[in-house]
């Protein structure tokens, strides 16, 4: 085909206008297309990120090569990865981001990497692998300028584990470093860290209400939004577990509630999800809605067994604990499972062994729980709370005294709702056992209105029977009969398993009807109507009710009846 010459101009014009619009016309190839789209995927990556929409940040950076990602694209993927519950990708990537970081010469950034990574292999249960990420952090952080890593190797190295190791002095020297470094540098993580850390050990100490002030204060800047994510979940976390340590109840709650409101936030935060749950699940054993602490903290475990040990087994010792207080056969299987992961299964494998008729095994128990747990007050208390009640229901009252008076000290010296409680119910219990009734009443009372207060149902009920066998021993007889009606209205409402009552003296079930029977004014005739009996069925159990409990007359027999709580329910 010829062109005609004088359509060429406008051909040359049409390139021309072409140029200006769209630039220089050129062939794309298919590799520079995957390129554009590398860097478009880096950037909506990066700007996720940002936003902290960890899915889709994840998402981009997956889909560009791993050596088109600079360290600090490395380290915000293991980021994303870690918010998502993915440990095996967030250690793999943060170990790629330590060598880049390095690789950079930038050691700071490095040191940070090494130190998570430390931190959560340590997580894990893996301590060989912690040890040698943080020593690392540790190397690669010497001999450069002061910088924010610093004050996190020492907050770990110093204040975390003087606190595991039983130092809280030192704990609060390192912490007070931490927050003098935060303020210089200008880092509300490091001063806010600090302060949390300084108020465990004071709590660890016995300046519990200044250690508490303390938790608060550092809790104000996570409400105010000024620390990072990771670090206000942290601080979230180790605070309820502080205020669980020393039974806080109160203060417990409410950060809960806290942190769960704050987690609505992000579209996804499964570790830190799976902490507040367990906490969550805690308090729901606590107050008896046991069906629901177990069905929430079994949906934890497998996403935990990966991510926090610790906190998987805590989350097995809340489904034993459900289980138990049941009456379910399962429960000894998950004491197990709890014992397995690290977590100590006591006093729970104590009581159990209790409701199963083992008294003087579940003392032996108890008594060497309580020797294992060392000289930490706090670890001690819940052991010496259920030492107390073994003991009681073992027959060894000097065992029981004993107990009740460590837990009377460690509760005057911590001072928070749940040990006070508990030592008051302890005292009330060894009172009644030592048969001074009318001294137990007003302690018995006391413990019942503190659980009541607390929402703790069980135990307030557990205290009205105490209360009943108190007024009964004191021959008072309708007010026995209406806290043993209050007690069994909550277990029933709570589903609690109740062990089958223990007949006094060889007594059979007949006989003890019979006997109530007695007690209530009704004639031979009256009971062998009631029960269905005939009149010389009666007379024949009655001759052999006298012969075992020793009496010669319905009078004693009535009184004997009433002593052991044998009457009619009205």
């Amino acid at each position: 085909m010829v062109t005609r010459t004088d359509d060429r101009p406008s051909l040359v014009r049409l390139a021309f206008e072409q140029l200006r619009t769209y630039g220089p016309v050129r062939v794309t190839h298919e590799g520079e297309r995957r390129v554009d789209e590398h860097e478009d995927s880096l950037t909506r990556a990066r700007q996720a990120h940002a936003a902290r929409d960890w899915r889709t940040a994840a998402a981009c950076f997956a889909a560009v090569p791993t050596d088109r990602l600079t360290a600090d694209d490395l380290a915000a993927h293991a980021d994303a990865a870690w918010w998502l519950g993915r440990i095996e990708d967030n250690l793999r990537l943060n170990a790629a981001a330590c060598d880049a970081f390095q690789a950079d010469s930038r050691p700071a950034e490095a040191a940070l990497a090494a130190l998570q990574l430390g931190l959560f292999h340590l997580a894990r249960g893996d301590e060989p692998q912690s040890m040698g990420w943080i020593g690392r952090a540790g190397r690669l952080a010497e001999g450069i300028p002061e910088c924010p890593v610093h004050g996190y190797l020492q907050w770990f190295t110093e204040v975390e584990l003087g606190l595991l190791t039983g130092q809280p002095a030192a704990a609060v020297d390192a912490a007070r470093w931490v927050q003098d470094l935060g303020r210089r540098l200008d880092q509300p993580d490091l001063v806010a860290m600090g302060l949390h850390g300084e108020g465990r050990a004071l709590i660890k100490s016995g300046h519990v209400v200044d250690g508490l002030k303390l938790l608060d204060e550092a809790m104000v800047t996570v409400l105010d939004g000024r620390l990072t994510p990771l670090w206000s979940g942290n601080l979230y976390c180790h605070t309820i577990a502080a205020c669980h340590e020393v039974a806080d109840v109160r203060r417990m709650s409410r950060w809960t509630d806290l942190a769960e409101r704050w987690l609505t936030t992000f579209p996804a935060a499964v570790v830190f999800g799976g902490l507040c749950g367990v906490h969550r699940a805690q308090l729901l054993l606590l107050r008896g809605e046991w069906d629901d602490a177990e069905q929430r903290a079994l949906r934890l475990v497998e996403d935990l067994d990966v991510n926090r040990l610790d906190y998987a087994a805590e989350a097995w010792y809340v489904v034993a604990e459900a289980r138990r207080l049941r009456g379910d056969p399962r429960a000894a299987a998950a004491y197990d499972e709890a014992h397995a992961r690290g977590r100590d299964p006591q006093p729970g494998r104590a009581l159990l062994r209790l409701q199963e008729g083992d008294p003087a095994g579940a003392a032996t128990s108890i008594r060497w729980a309580v020797a294992a747990a060392g000289t930490d007050p706090l670890r001690r208390a819940p052991l010496c709370a259920a030492g107390v009640e073994i003991a009681v229901a073992a027959g060894r009252l000097e065992h029981a005294a004993t107990a009740a008076s460590e837990l009377e000290a460690t509760a005057a010296t911590y001072a928070t709702s749940g040990l006070e409680a508990m030592a008051a119910a302890a005292r009330g219990a060894v009172l009644l056992a030592e048969g001074r009734a009318e001294e137990s009443l007003p302690v018995l009372r006391d413990a019942c209105r503190r659980w009541q207060e607390l929402g703790a149902a069980y135990d307030a009920a557990g205290t009205c029977v105490r209360l009943a066998e108190a007024y009964r021993a004191l021959g008072d007889e309708a007010s026995a009969a209406a806290e043993v009606a209050r007690a069994e209205a909550t277990y029933e409402r709570l589903g609690a398993h109740r062990a089958a009552r223990e007949l006094p003296d060889g007594l059979t079930r007949r006989e003890c009807e019979v006997l109530s029977l007695v007690a209530d004014g009704r004639s031979n005739r009256q009971i062998g109507e009631a029960l269905y009996i005939s009149d010389r069925t009666v007379a024949r159990h009655l001759t052999n009710i006298f012969h075992k409990i020793g009496v010669t007359s319905r009078t004693q027999a009535a009184r004997y009846a009433i002593d052991h709580g044998l009457t009619v329910s009205r």
